[in-house]
């Protein structure tokens, strides 16, 4: 297939302007999907209106072209929803996602000696998209996949420790809280109060909460195109408070890394 050069851009910039704009119909309706997620998934047009500043017939127009393709589907009650050919493309993106952070965690696994994990927020529930194991005969191990309720676990903190707390009850209320140890938080209160422990100290504990005998330290990645958090877990005998003060600086330096390096436009940079 043939290249382009620098001396084509005029030409295919012109051609999309008289295209009806469509690079910009196109930045239009990126954010229109992420103006429905942050949403929940599902809004009606005047809710797209009024938060986009966009007139009823352009949000319109473009909704007709996103449920064509089949990136939007439109409910019986009229309000249009997040349509499934997305799951594809998301399921896709965190691979890919996993797989940039991979030297990150590597990196993670060599300063600290633990086992290093990357998790999103997926819709109510934690997945681990990526892991780097620790080079101890005795170490955690997490199934890249797997998925996990947020309040058992340090990176389910981490990752909702920002969220308004009406918005926490309404996910707890949601997913449950079940005890998967009997160091597991199992009320909404006692969830906020660790998610103000978070915010406060800049970083999550799971003490045995999801696992006797393990201890995990998390921090979420800052401006993280999805909500992203990284982690180290270990046995609680080495993941120590003495230890949590040697770790935590070094898992917020990479977190901050990771992000700069999501951010850019080029290749990831590799440690």
């Amino acid at each position: 297939m043939p290249t382009s050069s620098a001396s084509d851009a005029p030409a295919v910039d012109a051609a999309a302007k008289s295209n009806g704009g469509g690079v910009q119909s196109l930045e239009r309706a990126f954010d229109l999907l992420e103006r429905m997620a942050d949403a929940g998934g599902e809004v009606g047009l005047s809710e797209l209106s009024a938060s986009s500043g966009l007139p009823l017939p352009t949000i319109h127009r473009l909704m007709r072209t996103l449920v064509a393709c089949g990136y939007v589907r439109q409910q019986a009650n009229r309000r249009y929803a997040l349509g499934p050919r997305l799951i594809r493309l998301g399921e896709s993106a965190a691979r890919l996602l996993g797989t940039w952070a991979r030297p990150y965690l590597a990196r993670l696994v060599e300063e600290t000696g633990e086992t290093a994990n990357m998790a999103l927020l997926d819709g109510d529930e934690i997945v681990y998209v990526a892991q780097v194991p620790s080079k101890h005969s005795m170490r955690m191990f997490t199934e890249v996949g797997r998925r996990v309720l947020p309040h058992s676990t340090g990176v389910g903190k981490a990752l909702l420790a920002n969220t308004p707390d009406d918005e926490v009850r309404a996910l707890l209320s949601r997913t449950g809280m079940p005890a998967a140890t009997d160091r597991t938080i199992t009320t909404p209160e006692g969830f906020l109060a660790a998610l103000e422990d978070v915010r406060r100290d800049g970083y999550a504990v799971d003490d045995n909460e999801q696992e006797m005998g393990v201890r995990c330290l998390a921090v979420s990645v800052p401006n993280s195109p999805t909500a992203a958090a990284i982690s180290i877990s270990g046995p609680a005998g080495r993941v120590t408070e003495a230890a949590t003060d040697k770790i935590v600086p070094v898992l917020q330096q990479v977190a901050v890394e990771l992000s700069e390096a999501l951010a850019s436009s080029g290749p990831v940079a590799q440690h």
